[in-house]
């Protein structure tokens, strides 16, 4: 069941990718709404990613006890 729901998320991925590129290219006005949201997407993802990896520690902070 989890295969089915990775290679779901891997086809969106996928399909946005390709929205983004077509709307580069002047795509029609559904391909820009949808390049749009996966933009942001990334960006929403990329903003927790910032904030997550500071909380997180990434065990090179400096400050280790050898």
């Amino acid at each position: 069941m989890i295969l089915y729901v990775l290679i779901g998320v891997l086809v969106l991925a996928v399909a946005g990718c390709a929205c983004v590129v077509w709307a580069a290219r002047g795509g029609p006005r559904w391909v820009r709404a949808v390049a749009t949201v996966t933009l942001l997407g990334g960006e929403v993802a990329r903003a927790g990613q910032r904030r997550g990896g500071r909380r997180a520690g990434g065990g090179d902070d400096g400050g280790g006890s050898d």
